[in-house]
């Protein structure tokens, strides 16, 4: 069974462990979009995305890097 855009934790942890130089405060929407389809079991519908999505991403990322 593979990610699902609701599993904001479970992406936010694989993209920490993935992007481990990246500052999730200063990426762009278009970027995390896209990185999020390209991780390892990732398998959702991408127009199942929008803003809130991604912002909930972004922040469970931010609070993973604390």
């Amino acid at each position: 069974m593979g990610l699902k855009w609701i599993d904001v934790q479970d992406i936010a942890i694989e993209l920490s462990e993935a992007k481990p130089d990246v500052d999730p405060t200063q990426v762009r929407f278009t970027d995390l979009r896209e990185w999020v389809l390209a991780l390892e079991g990732f398998d959702d519908d991408p127009s199942h995305c929008g803003e809130k999505v991604l912002e909930a991403i972004q922040q469970a990322w931010i609070e993973e890097m604390d």
